[in-house]
């Protein structure tokens, strides 16, 4: 009867994960569906301000913004978004690896000379570089408890001025990018400098022509920060939702690989039981015997 009891421990055991794996995923979704309306929104809104930046910095000759010097990269800004918490599959590994492979297939000889610095947006990647004795600056672990524009645009500006004063000469992001809930892309993206557009061909149909107040210039040193921070917090966004959508994923598959361990606990646990029956039932009836012989 032991192993009866030691069966009925783990049956109770799974269902009580699988009834946390159920609510997890349900509290996942919800924060998915939020999640995934937010840069839904922003996608058209950052591909647009893209597209008219590109058009008009092709149509401006010179242009000299700070953002847009492509110098080498001595100093190198890495910027890797992870979430805060577990249990969302390799959504945490996946983009740490990235930034590993990122770092030490394009930038070895700046991290190697303590040249290379890491903003880690959520503490899993925090920790991660952290206790390998990276130059992790600040800690946003919080940032996505109060997630909004202005609050990501202070890393964003932080990036920007530690670019503009040759404290860094290359900026890069590496996220998910939010597919849906199944699907996240890995992502490597250059923040800084702001990769110049290729200017359209001549007589393209595809060029809109704009009505500029006050100037060109003017227009194109307000787009460039505002761009930067859209590109970064499109990111964040991105990772937001994909974080969530692995959650739901993994949770979803944790709950349905429960419901087939009960399964199997369960027949095991009926055979066991039907197993101690028939021994049970074979002593009485080899005692009877005995008595009746005697």
């Amino acid at each position: 009867m032991a192993n009866l009891k030691e069966v009925r421990s783990r049956i109770s055991s799974v269902s009580s994960t699988q009834q946390i794996t159920k609510a997890m995923k349900m509290v996942a979704a919800a924060k998915l569906k939020r999640a995934t309306n937010a840069i839904v929104q922003l996608r058209p809104y950052a591909n647009k301000l893209r597209d008219i930046l590109a058009q008009v910095s092709a149509s401006v000759e010179g242009n000299d913004s700070p953002y847009t010097q492509d110098r080498v990269p001595t100093k190198v800004l890495v910027i890797v978004l992870t979430s805060n918490r577990g249990l969302a599959g390799a959504f945490n590994a996946n983009a740490i690896k990235a930034a590993n492979h990122l770092i030490f297939g394009k930038y070895p000889e700046q991290h190697a000379r303590g040249n290379l610095s890491i903003i880690a947006i959520g503490k899993r990647g925090h920790d991660f570089f952290q206790k390998r004795g990276f130059n992790v600056i600040g800690n946003y672990n919080e940032l996505y408890s109060d997630l909004n524009f202005l609050n990501v645009s202070q890393v964003a500006e932080y990036a920007m001025n530690a670019f503009k004063a040759g404290e860094v000469d290359r900026v890069e992001i590496v996220y998910n990018e939010f597919r849906n809930a199944a699907v996240q892309l890995l992502t490597t993206e250059q923040l800084l400098p702001l990769v110049p557009q290729e200017k359209p061909e001549a007589g393209a149909n595809s060029e809109t022509e704009y009505i500029i107040e006050p100037s060109k210039e003017k227009i194109i040193e307000e787009l460039i920060p505002k761009a930067i921070k859209t590109q970064l917090y499109k990111a964040v966004l991105d990772s937001n939702a994909s974080e969530h959508g692995a959650r739901m994923t993994a949770m979803d598959k944790a709950t349905e690989n429960a419901g087939e361990l009960l399964k199997q606990l369960k027949l095991s646990y009926n055979q066991a039981r039907q197993a101690a029956i028939t021994t049970e039932l074979t002593e009485i009836v080899s005692g009877a015997a005995a008595l009746s012989n005697g």
